[in-house]
């Protein structure tokens, strides 16, 4: 499992309390800090910057330990190269992220996602060079629906690139990458997923099973879920509650579970500045087997 420092983890956050949920993180087990060049609310690079800091006073010693992942993709300057994907951005990119980051490489570069103004060979082959030239460990991509993303992998084995995650919108109520055929090709490419969204914004939380409010603050990949009203969303929540209930597990860690059940699926990204919330997570691991009739019930009340 992940920490993601996508919101609130910003230079307009208390640097004290993220520092210390990041060191509890560390001390639970959790080794893997998951960021972007593009996160800060409103003030570009600065969780890359926060996130550095915290290495350097704090982790350094663990560095062989951390998995440090960054994605460029997004906005991070004005101008045509402080957005997408192509050479220059991700040449240049890359060099900005190790320097708020204080490292000599990340273990994870993406690209954040797919930009139709460059050629997908031109960005892979960007790609490649910086794991040559030994600023990242590994590739992955984040936002490739499937065509783009059998063509990058097609790419990459090309070049010989060590490529290995398509990080993606996943939960157990937005099953879009099943029913596109993207978690098909990327099993079959030996790519792994990295779930991001595993609890919708929270909505897998357990603290809406009294009801859904107007204004939730959905994501865009899972605006689908309050197709059918918010009612039957929320009958949805508390007949998953029902499953997790049987089996011991807040609905959270049901659905963190229902995730990390499947061999493809390397890691989900939780988003928290909370250690309670963050001790619940991750008690998920406790449990990630499931009966056939168990993921037959959830794909019933999922797909209704």
């Amino acid at each position: 499992m992940s920490l993601g420092l996508w919101h609130h983890f910003s230079s307009a956050d208390p640097l004290a309390d993220r520092r210390q949920l990041i060191l509890d993180a560390f001390d639970r087990g959790v080794f893997h800090f998951d960021v972007a060049n593009h996160y800060g609310d409103g003030d570009e690079g600065s969780s890359e910057t926060l996130l550095g800091q915290v290495l350097a006073h704090d982790l350094r010693p663990y560095r062989d330990e951390l998995v440090i992942a960054t994605k460029i993709g997004y906005e991070i300057h004005p101008g045509p190269f402080g957005d997408g994907t192509s050479r220059k951005a991700i040449l240049q990119g890359i060099d900005d992220s190790l320097t708020r980051l204080q490292l000599d490489y990340v273990d994870i570069l993406y690209a954040h996602r797919f930009d139709d103004t460059v050629p997908l060979a031109e960005t892979v082959r960007a790609l490649d060079d910086v794991v040559r030239s030994g600023k990242a460990l590994y590739i992955g991509v984040s936002n490739f629906e499937t065509a783009q993303a059998q063509k990058a992998i097609q790419l990459f084995k090309e070049l010989g690139t060590p490529f290995v995650l398509d990080q993606m919108s996943y939960n157990v109520l937005n099953r879009n990458v099943e029913d596109t055929g993207l978690l098909d090709t990327l099993r079959q490419g030996g790519v792994g997923v990295v779930a991001y969204g595993p609890l919708a914004e929270g909505l897998l939380s357990g603290r809406y099973l009294d009801g859904i409010p107007a204004d939730f603050p959905i994501h865009p990949t899972n605006k689908h879920i309050f197709a059918h009203g918010l009612d039957a969303a929320t009958k949805k929540l508390n007949d998953l509650n029902a499953i997790a209930t049987a089996r011991h597990q807040t609905l959270a860690q049901m659905a963190l579970a229902w995730l990390l059940h499947d061999p493809v699926v390397a890691s989900v990204v939780i988003g928290t500045t909370n250690t309670a919330h963050l001790e619940d997570n991750l008690k998920a691991v406790d449990n990630t087997q499931f009966s056939d009739d168990e993921l037959a019930a959830i794909d019933r009340i999922v797909r209704a």
